[in-house]
């Protein structure tokens, strides 16, 4: 019930300001009004929804300055995080890694923007797996959903996707001067991506 929600809200399908009604959630999913509601209440602690009085929420409107606080928060995690995972990746952990680009690259390149955008989020959060710091994953974990929402705020898909390629290619050589330098130049782009995507909303 929360995986179901929180996708639907991360890929648009439930958009900024929605009301969720637990009513009408139950009914349109066939089950009783106590999961959505503790569905509801999770994705409130995890900053999706913005819980109301009595039986219903909104999805949550990212404010500008919304955005710009979790651009901060990335960019002071995701270069520790990568630097980290460069050094500390497993085979196993590579080759997981390795298959979230390769079904990204998939995805992007056929067009289907939702898979795309879910499987990038996926590749930083193995990324967070290989760092095999537990602090650190678990600051990760409470701001999962937030940026999951914010990792999906782009729309050329094949460029994010050979950004990430690029990354990996590092990552696995265990070069962290070039990590450093490739997760900046990342964050560069997602961040004129968003932009872009909202000046495109705001002249529609």
């Amino acid at each position: 019930m929360f995986e179901q929600l929180r996708t639907e809200i991360v890929d648009g399908v439930r958009g900024p300001g929605s009301k969720l009604v637990e009513r009408d959630l139950a009914v349109d999913l066939g089950v009783s009004r106590v999961p959505v509601r503790d569905a509801l209440r999770r994705l409130g602690a995890e900053g999706l929804v913005v819980l109301r009085p009595r039986t219903w929420a909104t999805v949550r409107t990212f404010s500008p300055k919304d955005v710009a606080d979790l651009h901060e928060v990335r960019e002071t995690m995701e270069e520790r995080i990568f630097t980290l995972a460069a050094r500390r990746h497993t085979p196993a952990g590579l080759a997981k890694l390795r298959a979230a680009v390769d079904d990204e690259l998939g995805a992007a390149r056929a067009g289907d923007a939702a898979v795309a955008r879910r499987r990038a989020a996926d590749f930083h959060e193995i990324a967070t797996e290989l760092a095999a710091n537990d602090l650190l994953g678990e600051i990760a974990r409470t701001l999962s959903s937030r940026m999951r929402w914010l990792l999906g705020q782009h729309d050329d898909l094949v460029t994010i996707a050979r950004e990430h390629e690029a990354l990996w290619a590092a990552v696995a050589r265990r070069d962290v001067a070039a990590v450093s330098r490739l997760v900046a130049e990342h964050l560069g782009t997602s961040k004129r991506q968003y932009e872009a995507r909202l000046a495109a909303d705001q002249s529609a």
